[in-house]
């Protein structure tokens, strides 16, 4: 019999709940919240050419990617400061700063002891890692660059943070793939309603290098042209052959409804339910069949959640197009609903790329009744997913929505956020 892991984070009273109150986000889209709205409600990808130039990539394979094109963040860290850090650092400090600048928090009352880091990434800082094992291989172990060793490991971005803000509570990356951002802000969201931290810092960073792009090619998980198709990701269709990839970073700022409310900051919205599970039919690489443990976990926490599955307005999905993944994604959504209809599937990572959080915004861009447009690729139904993606149109603005995310290698993370007015 599989061992399946479960873990809910619950509110008891309105006194204790977690709120979000700042959002900070860059990406394929740009700056801030607002840059998505257009992309979204247009239900087209943001993406653009990856450079080829060292021939890393196979004949015939991915060509696009949602990279960041707008770097300069010097309106978050000034550029002496900026030359210290890598790619991802520099994201999330900036990130950080524009979710912070939202929540009315300024350097002072947001770094303390009691302030927490919840940071996901999938692959870490990419080019740092890169230059430093170039410099090793090519010039010797005596040539490598303290500055690229320091950056390499995958929790530099949220200890630059860290230093940035001068927060000196726990300081926690996860890395668990397509699940992290959503784990990330359950974990934060869960110390801040247990009283471990007084605010939280949480979300997701990704950075997105060309031999990286290749290497995920090579093993098949990226979209590509094929059968005289555009390359593009196509979601829950029969016809998708891999996800688009991603890079940016998407930080929350969390905090207890009450002390929010006290110092008069407005809540963007309510974490009403997270929680975590594992498959165990995954392997390492890919999603794994276990749909109906899955489900199981993520019933029990709707149930724990007013109205149930019937009291989710909208589900904002993390199908990206996978083949695997999307097939497990529609069946445990199926499970866990019953006989109750599913509502409106949203997947913005057909838009905005896989990883770097993403997801995080687009689920509080639902929320505040963003349009969503029709889903980009998809056209024909998958008979073993059964399940179909918003097809575009107006949507009522919801009261909560529930975002998912099952990773490769068996991570699974859920949220539930509501209106917080």
């Amino acid at each position: 019999m599989p061992l399946w892991f479960s873990r809910t984070m619950e509110t008891e009273t309105v006194r204790t709940e977690t709120v979000i109150t700042g959002l900070g986000t860059i990406g394929s889209c740009g700056h801030g919240r607002a840059a998505l709205l257009a992309p979204l409600a247009d239900g087209k990808p943001v993406a653009t050419e990856v450079n080829r130039g060292a021939g890393l990539h196979r004949e015939g394979g991915a060509r696009l990617a949602a990279l960041a094109p707008d770097r300069d963040v010097s309106r978050w860290i000034s550029p002496a400061v900026a030359r210290r850090m890598s790619l991802p650092s520099k994201l999330v400090v900036a990130a950080a700063r524009m979710a912070l600048e939202e929540a009315d928090l300024g350097a002072a009352s947001a770094g303390t002891a009691r302030t927490g880091i919840y940071l996901a990434t999938a692959y870490g800082t990419s080019s740092s890692t890169e230059a430093l094992l170039r410099q090793i291989l090519l010039e010797g172990a005596e040539a490598a660059q303290p500055f690229h060793f320091s950056e390499c490991v995958a929790n530099a971005p949220a200890a630059q943070l860290a230093i940035a803000v001068g927060a000196r509570g726990p300081n926690v990356t996860l890395m668990q793939r397509e699940s992290g951002p959503l784990l990330a802000v359950a974990r934060g969201a869960e110390a801040v309603r247990e009283g471990g931290v007084d605010r939280a810092l949480a979300g997701s960073v990704e950075e997105l290098t060309p031999l990286l792009h290749a290497l995920l090619d090579r093993f098949g998980a990226l979209a590509r042209a094929e059968g005289g198709r555009a390359e593009m990701p196509r979601p829950f269709d029969r016809r998708r052959n891999g996800f688009l990839a991603g890079e940016g970073a998407t930080l929350l700022v969390l905090e207890r409804e009450d002390a929010a409310r006290a110092r008069g900051a407005r809540p963007l919205a309510r974490v009403r339910w997270g929680g975590a599970a594992f498959d165990p039919t995954a392997s390492v690489s890919d999603w794994g069949d276990g749909h109906a443990g899955l489900a199981a976990t993520l019933r029990a926490g709707l149930d724990r959640v007013p109205g149930g599955p019937a009291g989710i307005a909208a589900v904002v999905s993390g199908a990206s197009g996978s083949r695997r993944g999307d097939r497990l994604e529609g069946r445990v959504l199926r499970a866990a609903w019953g006989d109750v209809p599913l509502p409106p599937i949203l997947v913005p990572k057909a838009i905005v790329g896989e990883y770097g959080g993403g997801i995080l915004t687009s689920g509080l861009l639902a929320l505040e009744g963003a349009r969503f447009g029709s889903t980009p690729g998809f056209s024909e139904p998958d008979p073993e997913i059964g399940v179909a993606p918003h097809g575009g149109g107006a949507l009522e603005t919801p009261a909560r929505v529930l975002l998912t995310g099952l990773a490769s290698g068996g991570a699974a993370g859920w949220l539930v956020i509501e209106q917080a007015s």
